[in-house]
Protein backbone atom coordinates (compact mmCIF):
# COMPACT_ATOMS: atom_id res chain seq x y z
CA UNK A 1 0.00 0.00 0.00
CA UNK A 2 1.22 3.54 -0.21
CA UNK A 3 3.10 4.99 2.42
CA UNK A 4 1.16 7.65 4.57
CA UNK A 5 4.08 11.00 4.31
CA UNK A 6 5.28 12.20 7.61
CA UNK A 7 3.38 14.67 9.61
CA UNK A 8 5.47 17.87 9.21
CA UNK A 9 6.89 19.22 12.75
CA UNK A 10 5.24 22.13 14.22
CA UNK A 11 8.57 24.94 14.44
CA UNK A 12 7.85 27.97 15.91
CA UNK A 13 9.65 31.56 16.00
CA UNK A 14 11.31 31.59 19.75
CA UNK A 15 10.51 27.88 20.91
CA UNK A 16 13.08 25.52 22.95
CA UNK A 17 13.13 22.19 21.33
CA UNK A 18 13.72 18.87 23.63
CA UNK A 19 14.98 16.31 20.44
CA UNK A 20 15.93 12.93 20.89
CA UNK A 21 18.44 11.00 18.58
CA UNK A 22 18.58 7.25 18.57
CA UNK A 23 21.64 4.67 16.90
CA UNK A 24 19.76 3.02 13.97
CA UNK A 25 18.45 -0.32 15.37
CA UNK A 26 19.04 1.12 18.93
CA UNK A 27 22.28 -0.39 18.93
CA UNK A 28 25.40 0.70 21.14
CA UNK A 29 27.51 2.88 19.14
CA UNK A 30 28.34 5.63 21.49
CA UNK A 31 30.16 3.55 23.97
CA UNK A 32 33.42 4.68 22.68
CA UNK A 33 35.35 7.34 24.24
CA UNK A 34 36.72 8.26 20.97
CA UNK A 35 32.96 8.46 19.42
CA UNK A 36 31.58 10.45 22.32
CA UNK A 37 34.72 13.48 21.47
CA UNK A 38 33.75 13.68 17.60
CA UNK A 39 30.03 14.17 18.93
CA UNK A 40 30.84 16.69 21.20
CA UNK A 41 32.90 18.52 19.08
CA UNK A 42 29.71 18.51 16.42
CA UNK A 43 28.36 19.93 18.96
CA UNK A 44 30.76 22.91 19.56
CA UNK A 45 31.09 23.51 15.98
CA UNK A 46 27.36 24.57 16.28
CA UNK A 47 27.05 25.78 19.55
CA UNK A 48 25.98 29.31 18.58
CA UNK A 49 22.82 27.34 18.06
CA UNK A 50 22.70 24.94 20.96
CA UNK A 51 22.10 24.88 24.98
CA UNK A 52 22.15 21.34 26.33
CA UNK A 53 23.55 17.86 25.48
CA UNK A 54 23.29 14.32 27.17
CA UNK A 55 24.78 11.78 25.71
CA UNK A 56 23.64 7.97 26.69
CA UNK A 57 24.97 4.52 25.28
CA UNK A 58 22.73 4.46 22.18
CA UNK A 59 20.79 8.05 21.70
CA UNK A 60 21.66 11.87 22.95
CA UNK A 61 19.23 14.52 24.49
CA UNK A 62 19.27 17.98 23.51
CA UNK A 63 17.62 20.95 24.54
CA UNK A 64 17.91 23.02 21.71
CA UNK A 65 17.15 26.84 20.99
CA UNK A 66 17.13 27.87 17.35
CA UNK A 67 18.05 31.24 16.41
CA UNK A 68 15.25 30.52 13.52
CA UNK A 69 12.81 28.14 13.30
CA UNK A 70 13.48 26.41 10.36
CA UNK A 71 17.54 26.55 11.69
CA UNK A 72 16.59 23.10 13.64
CA UNK A 73 16.11 20.72 10.65
CA UNK A 74 19.17 22.49 9.41
CA UNK A 75 21.34 21.68 12.85
CA UNK A 76 20.10 18.01 13.11
CA UNK A 77 20.96 17.27 8.93
CA UNK A 78 24.45 18.48 9.82
CA UNK A 79 24.93 17.14 13.09
CA UNK A 80 23.79 13.49 12.30
CA UNK A 81 25.71 13.52 8.42
CA UNK A 82 29.21 14.84 10.26
CA UNK A 83 28.83 12.87 13.39
CA UNK A 84 27.25 9.43 10.99
CA UNK A 85 30.42 9.68 8.35
CA UNK A 86 33.15 9.76 10.97
CA UNK A 87 31.55 7.11 13.07
CA UNK A 88 31.07 4.65 10.63
CA UNK A 89 34.68 4.86 9.80
CA UNK A 90 35.60 4.52 13.40
CA UNK A 91 33.68 1.32 13.65
CA UNK A 92 34.54 0.03 10.44
CA UNK A 93 30.33 -0.07 9.69
CA UNK A 94 28.26 1.02 6.51
CA UNK A 95 24.49 2.27 6.38
CA UNK A 96 22.52 4.38 8.47
CA UNK A 97 23.77 5.42 11.89
CA UNK A 98 20.90 7.27 13.26
CA UNK A 99 17.45 6.68 12.97
CA UNK A 100 16.26 8.37 10.06
CA UNK A 101 14.05 10.61 12.23
CA UNK A 102 14.69 12.56 15.77
CA UNK A 103 11.86 12.93 17.67
CA UNK A 104 11.31 16.77 19.39
CA UNK A 105 9.10 18.01 21.59
CA UNK A 106 8.85 22.02 21.64
CA UNK A 107 7.41 24.47 23.72
CA UNK A 108 7.92 28.66 24.28
CA UNK A 109 11.59 29.86 25.76
CA UNK A 110 9.43 31.88 28.31
CA UNK A 111 7.61 28.92 29.61
CA UNK A 112 10.21 28.64 32.64
CA UNK A 113 8.68 25.68 34.46
CA UNK A 114 8.52 23.43 30.86
CA UNK A 115 11.86 24.10 30.48
CA UNK A 116 12.96 23.37 34.20
CA UNK A 117 11.10 20.06 33.77
CA UNK A 118 12.74 19.28 30.63
CA UNK A 119 16.35 19.89 32.12
CA UNK A 120 15.75 17.60 34.86
CA UNK A 121 14.38 14.94 32.38
CA UNK A 122 17.33 14.95 30.12
CA UNK A 123 19.54 15.01 33.66
CA UNK A 124 17.54 11.97 34.62
CA UNK A 125 17.92 9.71 31.89
CA UNK A 126 20.89 8.06 33.03
CA UNK A 127 19.38 7.54 36.19
CA UNK A 128 15.89 6.13 34.62
CA UNK A 129 18.14 3.83 32.56
CA UNK A 130 19.74 2.10 35.58
CA UNK A 131 23.41 3.23 34.44
CA UNK A 132 23.70 5.55 37.08
CA UNK A 133 22.10 6.03 40.81
CA UNK A 134 22.50 9.83 40.86
CA UNK A 135 22.32 12.98 38.45
CA UNK A 136 25.99 12.95 37.60
CA UNK A 137 27.20 11.23 34.32
CA UNK A 138 30.41 11.70 32.46
CA UNK A 139 28.98 13.22 28.98
CA UNK A 140 25.70 15.07 30.95
CA UNK A 141 26.22 18.84 31.87
CA UNK A 142 24.49 18.30 35.23
CA UNK A 143 27.22 19.38 36.79
CA UNK A 144 26.99 22.95 35.11
CA UNK A 145 24.11 23.63 36.81
CA UNK A 146 24.97 21.68 40.13
CA UNK A 147 28.43 22.73 40.29
CA UNK A 148 28.99 25.71 37.77
CA UNK A 149 31.35 24.54 36.21
CA UNK A 150 32.70 25.61 32.83
CA UNK A 151 32.84 22.68 30.28
CA UNK A 152 33.30 25.09 27.02
CA UNK A 153 29.60 23.90 25.10
CA UNK A 154 27.19 24.66 27.98
CA UNK A 155 24.77 27.55 27.69
CA UNK A 156 22.88 27.78 31.14
CA UNK A 157 18.81 28.16 29.94
CA UNK A 158 17.50 31.54 31.55
CA UNK A 159 15.06 29.03 33.51
CA UNK A 160 17.84 28.17 35.43
CA UNK A 161 18.70 31.88 36.54
CA UNK A 162 15.04 32.57 37.40
CA UNK A 163 15.10 30.31 40.48
CA UNK A 164 17.37 31.93 42.47
CA UNK A 165 18.87 35.66 43.12
CA UNK A 166 22.53 34.51 43.12
CA UNK A 167 24.29 31.74 40.93
CA UNK A 168 24.84 29.92 44.21
CA UNK A 169 21.38 29.97 44.73
CA UNK A 170 20.04 28.68 41.37
CA UNK A 171 22.48 25.52 41.74
CA UNK A 172 20.92 25.04 44.78
CA UNK A 173 17.53 25.12 44.38
CA UNK A 174 18.17 22.83 40.53
CA UNK A 175 19.87 20.23 42.63
CA UNK A 176 17.01 20.21 45.44
CA UNK A 177 14.42 19.68 42.69
CA UNK A 178 16.78 17.38 40.64
CA UNK A 179 16.77 15.18 44.17
CA UNK A 180 13.17 15.38 44.99
CA UNK A 181 12.34 13.74 41.67
CA UNK A 182 11.89 10.31 41.11
CA UNK A 183 12.12 9.76 37.41
CA UNK A 184 9.65 6.99 35.74
CA UNK A 185 12.05 3.81 34.92
CA UNK A 186 12.58 2.86 31.20
CA UNK A 187 10.30 -0.17 30.04
CA UNK A 188 11.08 -0.01 26.70
CA UNK A 189 12.51 -3.44 25.31
CA UNK A 190 15.85 -4.17 25.73
CA UNK A 191 16.77 -5.05 21.94
CA UNK A 192 20.65 -6.30 22.38
CA UNK A 193 22.26 -8.94 24.63
CA UNK A 194 25.16 -6.06 25.28
CA UNK A 195 22.45 -3.82 27.47
CA UNK A 196 22.76 -5.61 30.43
CA UNK A 197 26.81 -5.82 30.29
CA UNK A 198 26.78 -1.97 29.60
CA UNK A 199 24.39 -1.19 32.11
CA UNK A 200 26.81 -3.06 34.95
CA UNK A 201 30.08 -1.59 33.71
CA UNK A 202 28.82 1.74 34.06
CA UNK A 203 27.74 1.94 37.68
CA UNK A 204 29.76 3.89 39.86
CA UNK A 205 31.75 1.59 42.42
CA UNK A 206 31.45 2.95 45.73
CA UNK A 207 34.16 5.92 46.26
CA UNK A 208 34.97 6.54 42.80
CA UNK A 209 34.87 9.71 41.69
CA UNK A 210 32.73 10.39 38.36
CA UNK A 211 33.63 13.82 36.00
CA UNK A 212 30.70 14.83 34.02
CA UNK A 213 31.57 17.28 30.99
CA UNK A 214 30.02 19.71 33.34
CA UNK A 215 33.05 19.11 35.22
CA UNK A 216 35.52 19.12 33.03
CA UNK A 217 36.89 20.81 29.83
CA UNK A 218 36.41 19.67 26.81
CA UNK A 219 39.37 18.49 24.59
CA UNK A 220 37.76 19.62 21.54
CA UNK A 221 39.42 15.83 19.97
CA UNK A 222 42.44 18.00 19.20
CA UNK A 223 44.59 16.07 21.49
CA UNK A 224 42.71 12.39 21.57
CA UNK A 225 44.75 10.96 24.45
CA UNK A 226 42.62 8.12 25.22
CA UNK A 227 43.02 4.41 25.75
CA UNK A 228 41.38 3.08 22.58
CA UNK A 229 42.55 2.06 19.24
CA UNK A 230 44.97 4.61 17.58
CA UNK A 231 43.78 3.81 14.27
CA UNK A 232 39.91 4.91 15.51
CA UNK A 233 41.71 8.29 17.57
CA UNK A 234 43.87 8.83 13.97
CA UNK A 235 40.70 8.91 11.94
CA UNK A 236 38.65 11.21 14.79
CA UNK A 237 41.11 13.70 14.28
CA UNK A 238 41.49 13.59 10.41
CA UNK A 239 37.83 13.73 10.19
CA UNK A 240 37.52 16.66 12.30
CA UNK A 241 40.90 18.80 11.00
CA UNK A 242 39.15 18.05 7.16
CA UNK A 243 35.63 19.52 8.82
CA UNK A 244 37.37 22.33 10.97
CA UNK A 245 36.34 25.16 8.48
CA UNK A 246 33.23 24.07 7.17
CA UNK A 247 31.80 27.39 5.84
CA UNK A 248 28.38 26.33 7.48
CA UNK A 249 29.57 26.93 10.85
CA UNK A 250 33.01 28.57 10.31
Amino acid sequence: GQQMPRPKRDLQPDYCYHVTVRCNNREFHLTSQECREVLLYAIKRAQEKYGFFCIMSNHIHYLIEPKAPLDLPQIMHWLNWYTAMCFNRMLNRKGHFWEQRYHSTGFHKDDKQRALNTLRYIHANPKAAGIREGFFYTFSNYGTYDRLTDDGLTQWHPAFFSIGNTLDECAARYRYFCIRYTPPKKTERQYFWGSRLLAGRKKPRRGQNYHSAGQMKFSFVHQCQVSGSPEIAAIAQTFTDANRASPAFA
